[in-house]
């Protein structure tokens, strides 16, 4: 075993990982990337299928980000944001809020703008701002009688600060806390291919496109709103949701039109929008087909895909283009003149943190925005959701892959026991971590969640690179679940949307 790895076996505990199982084999060291490839202490190379965590954008080692970094390191590496502001923090919000309202966005006359940023360090951090933001806010604006009540969808994950937590939903998460927390509700998620409102039967193919079902799924939050005004006497201060697509409770995706009927049913219901694009952001989710000629009018945001405002933005993964930790949560005026008055008052809002508005983090971020709106980046995203549409097909052939779920340059594969019946693996078999080992022995890095592999690489991730994941994807089914069948399905293979 190497020396690096029998420290970390010593001395180092991971989140989210089984130590004891941890402890069983040499860990893969990292110690060097470039682009989407990674090198370990041995000098084998891996793609990074995950984008090492769904934080990085351009790939490792980027020229312009690491500039960037040097430059400002140059002048200062961090002043305190408690009385005090800087230039790459300032400059960074100003961007944000013009990324958040570029022209196309959708954004409606009748809302309040998204113009005010606070920062913090993660994403957990970013919601748990959003939270309290809203939980005050709505008792400002209510009155000190009012009890802010947050609603968020089955499955939920928005961090793991207490307050993150709170809105989760997720028991292997979140149950062991619950001693900790106050009560949020649930709503079901439109998990389409998992909905018991879908009545048609399996295909090959993202449940989305051949489900048949009467939008049930917004009735269901619909009735949720009605009943808290009913037997509250108010409405929920807001609701929590990621746009677009659900990231840890299993890369779920919404079908196209229900962010922006739920957005409206929260406006009739006087319910605050909390945006969690902390996974989504960043062009993450996509562009819209055709793609926009000019890069500065490509969207960024998965609620500016199906034009919907949030009342809170709240960001983090990919703002640092995953060079450096650092959150923002964008918000409107009105949340913000709500905490405005006389010191004595005492209406300041009471929440910081050590290293707020660094500005090596905030420097990065900069240039990230700036790379993201050239045209190589434009091009680079829309060639990575083109290359993920057209071998993604391939995995049908594999009787083990139930659903395929791609939004943008986002993908989830849930692996089954029998598609035809969407029966589930038990999770104590690791189906899916038994996949991701293979392939990382075969040179490709993901986290699987459940029975669901991820794959989120790089924008540089070539098309030629994007096959070799699918095949190797392919090979570590075949070895770790049983072969595929020589016959593809009989079953009609739809054509994929990209989208």
């Amino acid at each position: 075993m190497h020396p690096l790895a029998r420290l970390d076996h010593q001395y180092v505990w991971h989140p989210f990982t089984q130590m004891r199982d941890w402890l069983r084999q040499e860990p893969i060291v990292i110690v060097a990337g470039r682009g989407p490839w990674l090198r370990d202490v041995h000098g084998r190379e891996y793609l990074d299928a995950n984008a090492s965590i769904w934080t990085n954008l351009h790939g490792h080692n980027h020229p312009r980000l690491n500039a960037a970094l040097i430059r400002q390191l140059r002048k200062i590496a961090h002043s305190s944001a408690l009385g005090l502001a800087n230039e790459p923090a300032s400059l960074l919000a100003a961007e944000l809020v013009r990324a958040a309202h570029m022209p196309g966005s959708g954004v409606r006359p009748s809302h309040q703008r998204l113009s005010k940023v606070f920062y913090s360090d993660d994403g957990s951090t970013a919601l748990e701002v959003a939270l309290k933001l809203a939980y005050e806010f709505t008792r400002r604006t209510r009155g000190p009688a009012s009890r802010p009540r947050f609603l968020s969808l089955q499955g939920a994950y928005h961090g793991d600060t207490l307050g993150a937590v709170a809105l989760g939903h997720i028991p292997l998460f979140h149950q062991t806390w619950r001693g900790l927390l106050f009560k949020t509700d649930t709503v079901m998620a439109p998990y389409c291919y998992r909905c018991p409102y879908n009545r048609a039967r399996p295909e090959r193919a993202d449940a989305r496109l051949y489900r048949q079902c009467r939008w049930e799924c917004i009735e269901v939050v619909a009735r949720q709103l009605e009943r808290q005004r009913r037997m509250r006497g108010e409405p929920y201060a807001a609701f929590v949701v990621e746009p677009l697509i659900q990231g840890a409770a299993g890369m779920i995706p919404q079908p196209q039109g229900w962010l922006t009927r739920i957005a409206e049913l929260l406006r009739l219901h006087n319910t605050l929008l909390i945006a969690d694009e902390v996974m989504t952001g960043f062009g993450r989710v996509g562009l819209p087909l055709p793609p926009p000629r000019q890069p500065d009018r490509a969207p960024l945001f998965a609620c500016q895909l199906e034009n919907v405002s949030p009342d809170f933005l709240c960001l983090a993964k990919g703002l640092t283009g995953g060079y450096l930790p650092l959150a923002a949560t964008l918000t409107t005026r009105e949340v913000f003149d709500a905490f405005l008055g006389r010191y004595e008052e005492f209406k300041t809002f009471f929440h910081g943190h050590s290293y707020t508005a660094n500005q090596l983090g905030t420097a990065t971020a900069l240039e990230n925005l700036r790379l993201l709106r050239t045209r190589a980046s434009l091009r680079a995203r829309l060639r990575l959701q083109q290359a993920l549409a057209e071998t993604l097909p391939a995995l049908w052939d594999v009787p083990q892959v139930g659903d395929i779920r791609q939004v943008g340059l986002v993908v989830g594969i849930e692996l089954v026991r029998d598609w035809t019946t969407r029966e589930p693996f038990d999770l104590r078999e690791q189906a899916g971590i038994r996949v991701c080992r293979a392939m990382a022995r075969r040179g490709v890095l993901t986290r699987p969640i459940g029975n669901v592999i991820v794959l989120m690489p790089p924008y540089c991730t070539t098309p030629a690179q994007i096959r070799k994941i699918v095949e190797t994807l392919m090979l570590a089914c075949e070895e770790t679940l049983g072969r595929p069948s020589r016959a593809r399905s009989k079953s009609r293979v739809r054509k994929p949307s990209i989208r």
